[in-house]
């Protein structure tokens, strides 16, 4: 029969009315959960609790969460709370997993409320929802795990004052959220993750430990935490460590560790219930990719992914090949949103970055276990030059160098040997991770990551690979930079004589070897001979590399460098500044390297006797390093460094504390307390406050210091003995002569035995003690003394060395001290000679030798002793 129309509205035959008894209140529709063993209370309890009407007049609640974190559980939570309390009426519960499911419940409900039995469902729906509509009774709907908003079109429960709906969906469509109060549930706290496994777990000590680790192995998702409590207590010698090595061991798939029985009634497992979800946001558009896009996140940092690496150009061509259609970053864009409306990742706008949940990770990966391996290995190559591609040339922001090192990492574990091959070795952003730490001033931990970089290089491509020889000259560079510069030396002279025969003289790592050599030899004490080997490598890098490029000018730089701490101050000042020229010419302004190459030159212009030119450009070349680098880069703390003490040279000793005491404040928060720069700046402001005249308080800070570079560096590193040096020195400013030359003779003997000597140490070691045996009385020893000191000095770094020409100063001053004014007299008169000759008139040292000449002249005009 045709629908007709009447003055109540339309209505449709034939319609079929059963009568039936009616219910007795309250009533309850469906199959509610029970309350899960252990449920934990949590914030989205009290939001539940107080639900917020909005504007629609009825409160409707959207719990939205990725699959597993307890959505069913805090809308069974809240049921249970409201029916014990006697504050509803009518219950429905409806698992909303498709729209026949929802019809088929409000059918149910309408015919349980009103008596009448419908024939057609949607009558009933109808039926159901006028009902709701009207009805003064309270009453509560509950639609749990809506997969598709368009389930539940035409199926809102109204908004009244009667009533209230909870919708639980791993959907965050706006179709769903929009005009309604949306609660998002993320993961179980940590306290939460222990809290209830420890109540799961009987509180039983031995089966509890490593309980923190395990939740957070799993991501504090409560579905896997219910699991794994269900999968240890039905083993009755399984604890939470011995789940964990069972979950570390990349042999075992997830579903394997999830219990025989599921716990509090759930559905599915964890792997189970997530497959679900991807499936879905596969099917929207673009349809298809959503799946590729989801098995490149899963490769990376659960923690937070750059959305660039998901839309470099790398990875929409394997996406294109992967998908047979071209990928634009859109298409990536709208995937990265399918995954957000399904809760299977979040993305940030504000900061660019995805993150999913690691199990799901996981999942992901388990899942495409079946991939063939060029396929796997064309996937992982494409993430990981995407990481290359964004890495900036300049790390200015910290947390996003961290960031590209966290998701190389774990590109590396999840990826395995794909990214290394014998042809090809391993993939350079491996390498870029490993330099970023040291770059950003990690230096210990950037000599970690390159242990493990040349075990996994050795295991891959053998020992003798070219990569595998990088790698370990890398792990000796950054040992070196950390403080081991003796360790770094023995390792490179080791690795040197195997580059030299595996790879040859003229092959990049060879040379770059021989830099690193001779880099860490300088601190061996011998700058004539590492000037040497520089000038030795310079001539190779120009014939293998050409003159110009960057590698080469950096030969040149430490050159340079080489010949002033072999004492050729202008030598170096003048090869600093044709290097700079040429720089200038080659390289572009703001390039880190030649912003190294003026603040070299810079302080060789203060080492020449210019020491208020040097503070006045270093001042102009820290507001450059702010602008290229950052505030916080290494490299810009260092200029800040070298401001400081060319201050404090130029006569401004305050000025020179404060910039240090400003400075160290940062290199704490940003280094650490124990990084070799930030140990050295407090030796220096140490100095600095006893050149102000506090010799106590440098004392004081260089016993606290000397205290910590024993911790940190142990009591034979020459760091430790300089500090020792310093200490056992201004503790004689201070006052205490013979306690100072006692520390000295202990010292002299500690640094001959780890130094040798003719190390630059140990020759200021006996410097110091030579003056501490003048001044408690014995000028005639301290003469001597010098004499022997002007002798080695001589042999070790040459007769023009500004350190010698001191040793030649000191020497002679003791000797008129010693009653010998007149050959006091004559020695600075060839002191000053050379002085004038190698440093200049306007070096400080020339004015205080001519001044020194002067008196003993006058002491030997004089009759009498």
């Amino acid at each position: 029969m045709a629908a007709s129309s009447g003055a109540a509205g339309v209505f449709y035959a034939p319609v079929t009315i059963n009568a039936r008894a009616l219910v007795s209140w309250p009533h309850r529709v469906g199959a509610v959960p029970p309350q899960a063993h252990r449920r934990q209370e949590r914030p989205a309890d009290r939001l539940l609790d107080a639900p917020s009407t909005g504007d629609g007049g009825g409160a409707c609640q959207v719990v939205t969460g990725l699959g597993g974190v307890g959505k069913t559980q805090l809308a069974a939570g809240l049921v249970h709370r409201l029916w014990h309390a006697g504050k509803v009426d009518l219950l429905v519960w409806v698992s909303a997993t498709s729209r026949p499911a929802v019809v088929t419940a409000y059918a149910q409900a309408a015919t349980d409320v009103t008596g009448a039995e419908d024939a057609d469902p949607e009558q009933a729906v109808l039926r159901f929802l006028g009902w709701l509509a009207t009805t003064t009774r309270r009453w509560l709907v509950v639609l749990d795990d809506v997969e598709d908003p368009t389930d539940l079109r035409g199926l809102w429960p109204p908004r009244t004052g009667a009533g209230r709906t909870v919708v639980t969906t791993r959907r965050v469509d706006s179709a769903l959220t929009a005009g309604r109060q949306h609660i998002t549930v993320d993961v179980f706290t940590p306290e939460e993750s222990t809290d209830y496994l420890t109540g799961k777990l009987g509180g039983d000590p031995g089966r509890l430990a490593q309980a923190a680790d395990l939740a957070d192995d799993l991501g504090h998702l409560p579905l896997a935490l219910a699991q794994a409590a269900a999968y240890i207590l039905d083993r009755r010698s399984m604890t939470c460590a011995g789940y964990r090595r069972r979950l570390a061991d990349r042999r075992r798939q997830l579903g394997a560790l999830a219990p025989g029985v599921l716990p509090d009634d759930h559905p599915h497992a964890v792997a189970v219930t997530w497959s679900l979800s991807i499936e879905r946001a596969d099917t929207l558009p673009p349809a298809g990719l959503t799946r590729p896009v989801l098995e490149l996140v899963a490769l990376l940092d659960p923690n937070g992914i750059p959305a660039e690496v998901l839309t470099a150009p790398a990875v929409l061509d394997h996406l294109a090949v992967r998908t047979g259609e071209p990928v634009e970053a859109d298409d990536v864009t709208d995937a990265l949103d399918n995954l957000a409306r399904l809760s299977l990742a979040t993305l940030d706008e504000s900061t660019g970055v995805v993150r999913a949940h690691r199990l799901l990770q996981r999942v992901v990966r388990e899942s495409e276990e079946a991939v063939d391996f060029e396929q796997a290995t064309a996937r992982a190559v494409a993430v990981a030059t995407a990481l290359l591609t964004i890495w900036p040339e300049v790390e200015r922001d910290r947390e996003h160098a961290q960031t590209l090192r966290d998701n190389t990492i774990a590109l590396h574990t999840t990826t395995g040997s794909l990214l290394w091959s014998t042809v090809g070795g391993g993939h350079p952003v491996l390498f870029e991770a490993g330099h970023s730490f040291g770059h950003t001033g990690q230096v210990l931990a950037a000599g970690r990551y390159f242990q493990t970089l040349y075990d996994t290089a050795t295991a891959q491509l053998g020992a003798e690979h070219p990569d595998t020889l990088s790698a370990r000259a890398y792990l000796a560079a950054w040992l070196g930079r950390a403080g081991d510069e003796l360790g770094a030396v023995s390792a490179l002279g080791e690795l040197l004589a195997d580059a030299l025969r595996v790879l040859g003289p003229d092959d990049p790592t060879t040379l770059m070897i021989r830099g690193h050599l001779a880099f860490f030899r300088s601190y061996a004490g011998d700058p004539a001979g590492v000037a040497s080997t520089y000038e030795e490598l310079l001539a190779d890098a120009v014939r293998v590399w050409g003159p110009d490029d960057p590698t080469t000018l950096t030969i040149r730089l430490n050159l340079a460098g080489s010949r002033g701490e072999a004492g050729d101050v202008a030598g170096a000042l003048s090869a600093h500044e044709e290097l700079l020229a040429d720089a200038l010419r080659v390289l572009d302004p703001d390039d880190p390297l030649l912003l190294a190459i003026r603040v070299n030159t810079t302080a060789w212009i203060g080492e020449a006797g210019d020491a208020a030119g040097a503070a006045s450009t270093f001042e102009e070349l820290c507001t450059e390093f702010l602008r290229v680098l950052g505030p916080d880069h290494p490299d810009t703390l260092a200029a800040r460094h070298a401001l400081a003490t060319w201050r404090g040279e130029a006569g401004d000793a305050a000025g020179a504390t404060a910039a240090f005491e400003e400075l160290l404040g940062d290199l704490r928060r940003v280094l650490g307390p124990d990084h070799p720069n930030t140990l050295t700046a407090r030796g220096h402001l140490a100095n600095w406050h006893g050149r102000a005249g506090d010799a106590a308080g440098a004392a004081a800070a260089y016993e606290e210091l000397v205290v910590d570079d024993l911790r940190v560096f142990g009591p034979d590193h020459q760091n430790t003995l300089s500090a020792r040096n310093n200490l056992a020195a201004w503790r004689g400013e201070a006052g205490d002569v013979v306690g100072a030359m006692s520390a000295h003779e202990e010292l002299l003997a500690d640094v001959l035995r780890l130094l040798g000597p003719d190390q630059w140490l140990t020759l200021a070691v006996r410097e110091r003690l030579a003056g501490w045996r003048g001044r408690v009385g014995d000028a005639a020893g301290a003469a001597a003394a010098y004499e022997e000191l002007v002798v080695d000095r001589l042999r070790v770094f040459g007769p023009d060395h500004p350190d010698t020409l001191v040793a030649r100063a000191l020497h002679a001053n003791w000797r008129g001290l010693a009653g010998d004014a007149a050959g006091a007299a004559s020695a600075y008169d060839e002191l000053l000679a050379d002085a004038l000759r190698v440093l200049g008139p306007d070096h400080p040292h020339t004015p205080i030798f001519t001044a020194k000449r002067a008196r003993w002249r006058a002491a030997a005009a004089r009759p009498g002793p």
